[in-house]
Formats: structure tokens, C-alpha cells, sequence
């Protein structure tokens, strides 16, 4: 049976989130807005200009700088994966679904007990140029991070 304070928590969106991101990369631009939940944390990403037709890795990043650098090593400042349980992956608090682009633009919204809004505050959200493979330790081997917003 389906909830309907979740639904009643879908519908209201609308209204200011707690937290928010404005995600920017070459030629990739978009937001990730987070609202607490008593269920947990509904994350909203809405990104356009990615490369199309495929899956992307999406994390929690630890810190919170976005400064782009040369590739391999772009946004390296954002560190690791949050993980502050020092966990495998992809059981890191900060591991999130993976993004769909399609045609560029991805659209995801999904509702995460794996974090609180005051954990996240302040750290960053990356897009990676691959997808997470969930396996490959230590981060899923998601290849080179291609957005990055830090989250306020």
C-alpha cells in the first residue's frame, strides 16, 4: 500500500528545500535541492548539457570546494566519497543512484535514509563521466568527475 504522507511529501516540493547545489561543469549545468523528511532525505537533481544516453556515477563528496582543475583530477578538492563509517563501497553514506542522461538532460528524484541534512551540509554533489559499477573499491570506477555543486 502506498503511503500518502510520502506522497503528501512528493507534492509539497514545491516548497523551499532545505539545502540546495548548483551544479556547474563543461558545459553542464543544473541543481540538486534537498529536503529532510521524517522518512529521510528526498533528493531532487535536475542537470542538463551531460553526455547523452548513458548512466552516470552520482555521490556525496566530503568536502566542500568545487574548484575545477585539469582533468584527471578535476574537483579533486571535494576529496573522497562521504563516508565517515569508513565503509566499503557502495555502502558509504555518501553513494547515491546513478543519474540517466537522456539526450543530456537527467532528472532524478529519490528519497535516501542513508544520510541526515545537517551530515550533508556544507560537502559537495559530483557527477562522474562513468557509471558506478558498485563494486570496485574505492569508489565504484566511475571515472572522472564532470560537475560538482556544493551543497548549502
Amino acid at each position: 500500500m502506498i503511503d500518502l504522507e510520502l506522497i503528501a511529501i512528493f507534492k509539497n516540493l514545491r516548497s523551499s528545500p532545505d539545502l540546495s547545489a548548483k551544479i556547474v561543469g563543461d558545459k553542464i549545468n543544473g541543481s540538486a535541492q534537498f529536503w529532510g523528511t521524517k522518512y529521510g532525505v528526498v533528493c531532487l537533481v535536475n542537470v542538463k548539457g551531460l553526455p547523452k544516453q548513458k548512466f552516470l556515477g552520482l555521490h556525496i563528496h566530503e568536502n566542500g570546494v568545487c574548484s575545477p582543475t585539469s582533468p584527471p583530477n578535476k574537483f579533486s578538492e571535494a576529496g573522497g566519497h562521504y563516508n565517515p563509517t569508513n565503509a566499503l563501497h557502495p555502502n558509504h553514506l555518501g553513494d547515491l543512484p546513478p543519474l540517466y542522461s537522456n539526450n543530456g538532460h537527467a532528472l532524478m528524484a529519490v528519497l535516501i535514509d542513508k544520510f541526515t541534512i545537517n551530515q550533508i551540509k556544507g560537502r559537495t554533489i559530483i557527477i562522474h563521466s562513468q557509471p558506478d559499477d558498485f563494486t570496485t573499491q574505492p569508489a565504484g570506477n566511475s571515472g572522472e568527475r564532470i560537475a560538482c555543486g556544493v551543497i548549502k
